[in-house]
């Protein structure tokens, strides 16, 4: 039997404009399998970012739960929850949040000094991974001195240093011209292949998504596997 390692079960949300109630999932059930890769796609407002924030415990979904290896989370503390996100998931971003004060190298170790893990074991750890990616004579550039496929590979390089369960990454290529985000995908592919992570999508690349295990639909608040 395929473990389960991520489940959404029948989440719902809703925001409020003024008095007008607003919904933006409506039922949403999906079950993330252990290390497949899974594309999310549908039109542009269908709530595909705030299903990926609501799964990795970034937001409350208004109805519904998350549950983690057959375990619900949803009446779990900020504390337990931020626990959480640290450990078992990784995370990126369309937009690299980079801290631009930190080197490419200390960028990558943050995950693991959060985890106070000591700064030598964190220190190689990222090295072995941006040299994995190309980045060996990057170490020390921060980010206003790197492009911006280069910071977006320190940023997948940033997710996967702890060796999460599941890595969620929304629209991770979207801001990068159609060569870089195909190298920074295939990066972000093959260091997810080597942890042996899940590994969830939301993208407009029908390209890139058609590349992963399995594409699902979000449309109209719901899910249609594809």
């Amino acid at each position: 039997m395929i473990q389960t390692y991520l489940e959404a079960v029948n989440i719902k949300k809703s925001f409020f404009k003024g008095n007008q109630e607003v919904k933006v999932l409506a039922g949403v059930d999906l079950k993330v399998r252990n290390a497949e890769t899974l594309a999310i796609i549908g039109p542009s407002g269908t709530g595909k970012t705030t299903l990926l924030q609501i799964m990795g415990l970034l937001d409350q979904p208004s109805a519904g739960e998350i549950k983690i290896k057959g375990e619900s989370v949803s009446m779990i503390s900020d504390k337990q929850a931020s626990r959480l996100r640290n450990r078992f998931f990784g995370f990126v971003y369309q937009f690299h949040h980079l801290i631009n004060e930190f080197s490419a190298l200390e960028n990558t170790m943050m995950p693991l000094l959060v985890r106070r893990e000591s700064i030598s074991q964190a220190r190689e750890a990222a090295r072995e991974l941006l040299a994995e990616i190309g980045l060996s004579n990057r170490f020390h550039h921060k980010p206003s001195e790197l492009s911006g496929g280069e910071c977006q590979r320190v940023a997948v390089a940033r997710a996967l240093i702890g060796k999460p369960s599941v890595v969620l990454a929304d629209e991770p290529t979207g801001n990068l011209d159609p060569r870089t985000a195909k190298k920074v995908f295939d990066c972000l592919l093959a260091l997810n292949r080597s942890i042996g992570s899940s590994l969830v999508v939301v993208t407009h690349n029908h390209g890139l998504a058609d590349t992963l295990d399995r594409q699902v639909l979000l449309d109209q608040g719901r899910i249609k596997e594809q």
